[in-house]
């Protein structure tokens, strides 16, 4: 049986197993007609791997609500996000679509830029439910995204991925809905580049925590990765030269664009520059630690007093 809520009366949607007349299918192919790109902010990410470390001990997957932006080029910006109780089971599943909108209506007095982007799911699979679920956020938006987050790591390179949906069957009926993939990338600004960069480093640690770098070895690691990163670029020309491996057009534009950008500068006017800066950066870093250290003297010297 199929029972649709009644707005402001029914707070949930409930559906069984038998009442299930459409059938869904995953694609793994990028249609030509599907050209969108789907952003994600890494906290997004973070948030969704928390609640499901929250979810109740029965539950096999948590969903959610993908807030954002849309801009005009087909790309898909979700910023923010925020949980959505539901129950689902071999028999039926309940999603609690009044508490959906209760804080939709919330997070658009913070931030009336954000709508609604689409939905996400943890694990890797398309179930039957996704495509009934996937039904109601298309009528709160157009065209929404279902982002599947794998939280068990089943596929180190492939842990998240997203999907639309579009109708599949014989021209004027329906019988099921397509969800073909969209491409996805990570929307990063320099806070979040830092502290990623930050985490990765605790994989190696053995108490999870690592220190912060200093302004000289932020210096020495950005000089390392430099230099490791012109040492890859200069590998992948010469084996292209060689013939050892097939360029690739979209690389050697980057390449070639890279290159281009690069000022042309003396060896010695550079290296002079280059000091010149690491002096400045070394007086910085003494004033800051002389004041830090008249600072403490001060607050030793009042407490005595």
């Amino acid at each position: 049986r199929l029972r649709l809520p009644l707005p402001g009366r029914i707070a949930s949607h409930h559906i069984t197993r038998g009442a299930l007349q459409i059938n869904s299918s995953m694609s793994d192919l990028f249609l030509d007609g599907v050209d969108q790109t789907v952003k994600v902010l890494p906290l997004v990410y973070f948030g969704i791997l928390d609640h499901y470390a929250r979810r109740n001990t029965v539950q096999q997957r948590v969903i959610g609500t993908l807030l954002g932006t849309k801009g005009a080029n087909g790309v898909i910006e979700v910023t923010n996000y925020f949980p959505v109780p539901h129950n689902e089971t071999d028999e039926h599943v309940a999603v609690d679509m009044e508490y959906h909108r209760s804080m939709f209506e919330l997070h658009r007095q913070i931030n009336s830029k954000e709508v609604i982007v689409g939905w996400y799911a943890s694990g890797s699979e398309i179930t039957d439910y996704s495509v009934l679920i996937h039904d109601f956020y298309a009528r709160e938006t157009e065209n929404p995204v279902h982002l599947c987050l794998d939280t068990e790591m089943s596929e180190a390179r492939k842990a998240v991925s997203a999907y639309v949906s579009a109708p599949m069957g014989v021209p004027g009926e329906t019988v099921g809905s397509l969800f073909t993939p969209v491409k996805t990338d990570t929307l990063l600004f320099e806070p979040e580049r830092v502290g990623l960069k930050a985490l990765s480093h605790t994989m190696t640690s053995k108490d999870n925590s690592v220190p912060l770098l200093s302004d000289l070895e932020h210096v020495s690691s950005a000089v390392e990765n430099l230099q490791e990163t012109l040492s890859t670029c200069i590998t992948y020309v010469d084996r292209v030269i060689a013939g050892e491996i097939p360029g690739d057009e979209k690389i050697g534009r980057f390449l070639l664009d890279t290159v281009a950008a690069v000022p042309k500068v003396d060896v010695s006017q550079f290296e002079k520059m280059f000091n010149n800066s690491l002096q400045d950066l070394l007086m910085v870093t003494y004033l800051a630690n002389l004041i830090r250290t008249q600072v403490s003297l001060h607050e030793k010297l009042s407490a005595m007093m």
